[in-house]
């Protein structure tokens, strides 16, 4: 429902928070799932992040949308491109929960088997994100939260006020 009323307001303010909100309630659902780590990321980046940015944004913009006045073929081609590029790229993968694919052959084996006495925790992609690939997650939440700081950096600006350069006397008696 949430998703259905982005899609149909008009007012980008509200958008933004409804996107918030759908975040959040992600969120909720990935920790019903036992998947944590998801969770506290899509909490951080999806509900934390993205919308101060989108409010960022706004203030630098109009906040009711505008009605395009004609259909826009460009945008929706560059879309079915992408999607059809997507697809084709997925043909020659193995089929889902295939216990031949290469991803089962390897290290995961290892992973389920030893992870229960190792760690003792229930959700084996949390284990591997949290335990046996922990430098690896910090270094992607660090990248992730500098990109934030950047991008806040640029859309706020050094926080001083500009001042107009002064006009010579010359300049201000002509006008």
């Amino acid at each position: 429902m949430t998703a259905i009323a982005i899609i149909r307001l008009r007012s980008l303010f509200a958008v933004v928070m409804l996107s918030g909100i759908y975040s959040l309630l992600a969120a909720g659902i990935f920790v019903q799932l036992d998947a944590v780590d998801v969770a506290f990321t899509e909490a951080a980046v999806g509900a934390g992040i993205s919308t101060v940015l989108m409010l960022g944004t706004l203030a630098l913009t109009t906040r009711q949308e505008k009605i395009p006045t004609y259909m826009p073929i460009l945008p929706l081609f560059v879309v079915i491109a992408t999607g059809a590029a997507l697809i084709y790229g997925t043909m020659d993968m193995p089929a889902f929960g295939d216990p031949n694919a290469p991803i089962h052959q390897h290290v995961v084996p290892r992973y389920i088997e030893d992870m229960p006495k190792e760690i003792g925790v229930p959700n084996v992609v949390t284990a591997i994100l949290a335990s046996y690939r922990g430098y690896d997650t910090l270094g992607e939440v660090t990248v992730i939260f500098t990109a934030g700081i950047g991008v806040l950096i640029l859309l706020g600006g050094s926080g001083r006020k500009r001042v107009a350069p002064k006009m010579p006397r010359r300049a201000r008696r002509r006008s």
